[in-house]
């Protein structure tokens, strides 16, 4: 079982604008946009990505329900895993817990779930039918 690094999320309190910051200044592109829920609150995400980056490095995220966050609270880790239903077993057994069992996304094909750290971070964690070597 294998967990990579494959995504930072930045929360943010104004998408649209910090989106052009980024763009602007680092030189990302948009590489598309999620309207989704995270751990039962409405998300936009912009996924964001430069020529020749794998993936998708950078994720800006807004709740819609919430304000601008505290400093120290607007990154998310997201990984991406051959077998979350192992990964997982791994984050209980080291300290972790589960927030959301993995599930079957609506928005993208892929399966995803939600854990924490022992300390309590949030981490998001995916798997896409090439990472687990499922063909469908």
């Amino acid at each position: 079982m294998t967990a990579r690094l494959t995504s930072t999320k930045l929360v943010v309190g104004d998408l649209e604008s910090t989106k052009t910051f980024y763009c602007e200044a680092y030189g990302f592109s948009e590489r598309g946009r999620v309207q989704a829920e995270m751990l039962g609150e409405p998300i936009d995400e912009y996924l964001l990505g430069r020529e020749g980056d794998p993936g998708v490095p950078l994720i800006l995220m807004k709740y819609l329900e919430r304000g601008q966050p505290p400093l120290g609270q607007e990154v998310a880790l997201v990984f991406m895993a051959d077998d979350l239903d192992a990964l997982f077993e791994r984050v209980r057994a080291h300290g972790g817990r589960v927030l959301v069992e993995p599930f079957q996304s609506e928005h993208a094909p892929m399966r995803a779930g939600f854990t924490t750290d022992p300390e309590g971070h949030v981490i998001e964690n995916i798997e896409t039918p090439q990472a687990s070597g499922d063909s469908a």
